[in-house]
């Protein structure tokens, strides 16, 4: 038995802790043994397991080995060397299952003691992940303590209404659970309404939401991920996982409620929210989400899926959005583009931006400024006071509740419809002057943006100023009949610098570019290249930064691996126009580490054309790390040829080509003013100051048009003037020069570079024409912050001054 035994440890050691494949028929050998043997074989190993050094992968292993062996042994002679390896476990994420460190907490729960919470979440974590691994799945089965798992914040709120095995709370939990599919069952929501009986709505609700509010935050406790893979601490614990998808849907199944819709969005949102290594927390939970705001029947619901049909990238939660508004539509018989316009509530403002509310002798003021709400008080005598009364914090706390909840719902769903309406250029959208009166124009929330916007009514441009919409003399308009969005593009150039000095006359901040909208019209290259543009050809973009902007503008991306695989271009469809726009990319360098993340995929990307297809023209694609694209073709499929760009109308055009201008505009390496060294191996050195001090690109020529028109109005208008790409500045200790496209800077003697890196939420330049350009904060900001160079104490600035 002796010489079995060393064998035996040989064989531990030589496992390395994974019993699986071959090693499987050596532990099933010894399971096998006459009882007499294995008694005789674990007295054996449990002495060579002591002299073993202390905390040693071999003594881990036949640690099992051991449990293996003396599966229904008498005696535990190794129960305290047992109970520190679990909990050593119970700190990591999961197990392997070829490690069948499932026999040690089967030898735990034969000596009749439960296994400890952290150690129940691993093993059914592991479950969960294990393929063909039946003991696991079959232990994780019988792990039915405690009802979820411990670590997240939410589930441990949950778990303090735990009632026991055969309380309700405890079933309802368990229940919830079970939500494994991607839908509910009618079996499943059957249980499901019969335990909600047993409290009532109302309770299950008052738990449930608060719950939920906590989904998303750090761990309780942290994981061991190991040194490989990503850090799963930022991710959602799968077995919990399902129980909020089960919580989701149980929701859907009570009176409908603003506080349910606000929290299942809010839901989507965090569980979308992505982490380094991983993507999503976890799509299934934000589908689930989504299921369950489309069963909900109410207005509130209908608006979260709005807001999240304009906020939502990630692809297979973007379609199902998309499905439960047309199944919407569909019930409703209007079109989809209308239920999204239907379906913004005015969130309790009675007129456009404004509401008051009257709580006690105080009164409540809510005021859109921007893209932002605004709760302001005043007191009983109408004097405006600075903080929220304090008889109102005492006996108007659920009104104050659900006061605070509306002016968040007002900021999302603001920042939501302001990327919906910029959308509406390329989506043919007309409206009846009536219907667009009532859902644009006059809208409570809506129309704080509308009104800051230029129409067309029947040809005529007007804009919104005075209670009035006017034309460019300020003559009113009243009626109409047929309504579009306003575009430079097919307009005079007069007449689009006669609208810049109307809104600057009018003091109109517009949401969005509209009036100072980029235009690009076709260039000589183009007509010569005839079928693709380089005009945004050869820029070195973070790749990452690029993914998350495009889905925001509604193009199509696939995120390059430095693997052999192939990927087809950025993509952006126009169904209206019958078009398919492409951004031809590829993966930078090939230094794993280097040039990549830990998973492997691209930091950066190489740029190159700008194609136009037929929208049902057969995809092209190249290798991730660089190649010639090539048209997929299915069997019998002929190559569909680009169209020219002389045939494509010119605004889609100039919007298409907008949009790739502000991908290498904000993504571009040239933009980070840390990377004068041309980061790494300096090889992008001459591409940075190309593009860092370089010509101008569209937009940053906007930018010039429109500093000429502001410098002046500045305090420090006579310390700086505009000339060629560069906004100068005379500071007392230097002369600087600010790049009008990066924002980077040069100063005197010798164009030294000097390295400001902006703050976020640099701004506070007074009045601009529009929001939502923060490279013009930035170039602003660095001239108030050098025309005053004697003032600067920050020591980074001043070591290079």
């Amino acid at each position: 038995m002796g010489k079995l035994a060393e064998e035996a440890l040989k064989a531990a050691v030589a496992a390395r802790g994974h019993w699986g494949g071959l090693w499987t028929e050596i532990t099933d050998a010894l399971r096998d043994l006459p009882r007499e043997d294995r008694v005789r074989l674990a007295g054996a190993l449990a002495e060579r397991y002591h002299s073993l050094g202390e905390d040693s992968d071999a003594r881990r292993n036949l640690l099992t080995l051991i449990d293996v062996v003396a599966h229904d042994l008498p005696g535990d002679p190794l129960a305290t060397e047992r109970l520190k390896e679990l909990e050593r476990i119970g700190g990591q994420h999961s197990v392997w299952y070829g490690s069948r460190l499932d026999v040690l907490a089967e030898a735990e729960l034969a000596a009749g003691r439960a296994l400890p919470p952290a150690v129940v979440a691993v093993y059914r974590r592991s479950a969960l992940e294990a393929y063909r691994a039946p003991g696991l799945t079959e232990l994780a089965g019988r792990l039915t303590e405690p009802v979820l798992n411990v670590g997240e914040e939410w589930a441990e709120h949950a778990m303090r209404h735990d009632d026991g095995p055969d309380g309700p709370w405890h079933a309802l939990l368990a229940h919830a659970a079970t939500a494994t599919a991607s839908k509910p069952t009618a079996k499943w929501d059957k249980r499901a309404r019969a335990l909600v009986d047993a409290f009532g709505a109302d309770r299950v609700r008052a738990a449930v939401l608060p719950w939920l509010a906590l989904v998303g935050r750090p761990r309780t406790f942290p994981l061991d991920n190991g040194p490989y893979g990503p850090d799963v601490n930022g991710a959602y614990d799968p077995y919990n996982a399902n129980a909020l998808r089960g919580l989701a849907w149980l929701l859907s199944l009570l009176p409908p409620h603003p506080e349910t819709a606000r929290t299942l969005g809010t839901l989507v949102e965090t569980s979308l929210k992505k982490v380094a290594g991983l993507g999503p927390r976890n799509p299934k939970v934000a589908n689930a989400g989504v299921v369950a705001l489309a069963r909900v029947d109410s207005e509130a619901a209908l608006a979260e899926l709005a807001r999240l049909a304009t906020r939502v990238t990630y692809k297979n939660t973007a379609k199902l959005i998309d499905g439960a508004l047309e199944a919407r539509a569909a019930a409703l018989g209007l079109p989809r583009e209308e239920i999204e316009e239907l379906a913004v509530p005015a969130y309790g403002l009675t007129e456009v931006g404004g509401a008051e509310l009257r709580l006690g002798e105080a009164t409540a003021v809510i005021g859109v400024r921007g893209t932002r709400a605004l709760l302001s008080w005043r007191n009983a005598a109408g004097t405006p006071v600075k903080t929220v009364p304090a008889a109102v914090r005492r006996d108007h706390a659920d009104e104050l509740k659900e006061l605070k909840a509306a002016v968040k719902d007002i900021d999302k769903m603001l920042s939501a419809q302001s990327e919906r309406l910029d959308r509406q250029f390329l989506a043919r959208r007309t409206w009846s002057y009536g219907p667009w009166r009532e859902r644009y124009l006059d809208h409570p929330l809506v129309g704080t943006l509308a009104r800051r916007l230029l129409w067309t009514v029947d040809g005529t441009p007007v804009g919104f100023a005075d209670g009035e919409l006017r034309t460019l003399a300020d003559t009113p308009v009243t009626t109409g009949e047929r309504v579009e969005l306003w575009h430079p593009v097919d307009r005079d150039p007069a007449e689009v610098v006669a609208w810049r000095d109307w809104l600057e006359r009018h003091a109109v901040t517009q949401p969005f570019k509209q009036a100072h909208r980029e235009v690009y019209l076709l260039t000589d290259a183009e007509r010569a290249t005839g079928t693709y543009s380089n005009r945004f050809a050869a820029h070195i973009l973070r790749q990452h930064q690029f993914h998350s902007l495009a889905a925001v503008r509604g193009w199509r991306d696939k995120l390059r691996l430095c693997v052999d695989d192939e990927a087809p271009p950025a993509t952006r469809e126009l169904p209206q126009w019958g078009l398919r726009a492409e951004y031809w990319i590829e993966g930078e360098g090939e230094e794993y580490g280097v040039d990549t993340t830990e998973s492997g995929s691209y930091l950066r990307l190489r740029t190159d054309q700008v194609r136009f297809y037929p929208i049902g023209a057969p995809e092209n694609s190249a290798h991730c790390g660089g190649g010639e694209y090539r048209m997929w073709l299915r069997d019998g499929e002929d190559p569909v040829e680009p169209l020219p760009l002389t045939d494509i109308p010119p605004l889609v055009l100039s919007e298409v080509l907008r949009d790739v201008d502000l991908f290498v505009g904000v993504a571009s390496v040239g933009n980070d003013p840390t990377w004068q060294d041309g980061g790494p191996g300096g090889r992008f050195r001459e591409y940075w100051t190309s593009y860092g001090f370089g010509e101008l690109n569209q937009s940053a020529e906007t930018r010039r048009a429109l500093l000429e028109r502001l410098i002046p109005r500045l305090a420090i208008a006579d310390r700086c003037r505009l000339e060629g790409r560069f906004l100068h500045v005379a500071g007392d200790r230097h002369q600087y020069k600010i790049h009008l496209g990066s924002g980077n800077i040069l100063r005197s003697p010798n164009d030294q570079y000097l390295c400001i890196v902006p703050k976020a939420g640099t701004g506070g330049s007074g009045y601009l024409p529009f929001e939502g350009d923060r490279t013009l904060a930035v170039v602003l900001s660095k001239a108030m912050l050098l025309a005053d160079d004697l003032k600067i104490t920050d020591p980074t600035i001043l070591s290079q001054l």
